[in-house]
């Protein structure tokens, strides 16, 4: 049985990974009999009140609150080990773009976060796949500006965001919401998710596409 992983960024599109993806990668994953294996980083997040849309002021643990969506069935990425994995998906929300990377402080100077980092070089170097939705494409992007690689990845259609992420020296294509980018040469899977959806129903088309595409490169 094929193994994927899935690395989650909180509770919360706001301040954790976006629920509705995380939701949907998981029910895909299960639907075409894949065994998921899912991590997040054991830190501290700056917790965000999801009705108000403001900082509560308290401070939350990533892993905890990942654990969450799991239900409970979750462990520290350091503790996710690459060889254990044929491919590896990250859903988007607000904690791809500050706990796995830190997009949201710096733009095109984001730096990843280390674990998250390795994991994806040492896939990389494996010939393994990696799907990424919504925001945490840009993800790929800083950690590939540093290894000589020029991915091409998708957010939407977004001008601002799609400058920023060439300015990282990916390459953006743009993306209807329902359809995803292919990057075949570096086994990279990517689909717009909420940065166009407006609608939940509008999700799991491309979801399923990413999860299908990334399962064939996988060759499981």
């Amino acid at each position: 049985m094929a193994k994927v992983g899935v690395v989650l960024a909180g509770c919360g599109v706001k301040d954790g990974s976006e629920i509705h993806e995380a939701v949907f990668t998981l029910y895909s994953l299960a639907k075409a009999g894949v065994e998921t294996v899912i991590a997040a980083p054991d830190m501290d997040l700056d917790e965000i009140d999801h009705v108000a849309g403001e900082p509560t002021g308290n401070s939350s643990n990533v892993l905890i609150e990942s654990a969450r969506i799991a239900r409970g069935e979750i462990r520290p990425l350091s503790g996710l080990a690459p060889n254990e994995i044929d491919a590896l998906i990250l859903p988007g929300g607000f904690g791809a773009a500050k706990h796995l990377c830190d997009f949201a402080l710096k733009g095109a100077s984001a730096e990843p976060h280390g674990e998250i980092a390795s994991l994806i070089k040492s896939l990389h170097a494996a010939g393994k796949p990696i799907g990424a939705m919504c925001i945490a494409p840009v993800i790929l992007a800083a950690v590939f500006r540093d290894e000589d690689i020029t991915p091409e990845l998708t957010i939407g259609n977004c001008p601002d965001t799609a400058a920023t992420i060439e300015a990282m020296d990916a390459v953006h294509v743009d993306c209807a919401v329902d359809e995803i980018v292919i990057d075949t040469k570096h086994k990279l899977v990517t689909t717009p998710a909420y940065m166009l959806a407006g609608t939940i129903a509008e999700l799991p088309t491309g979801i399923d596409k990413l999860v299908a595409a990334v399962l064939r490169l996988a060759e499981v």
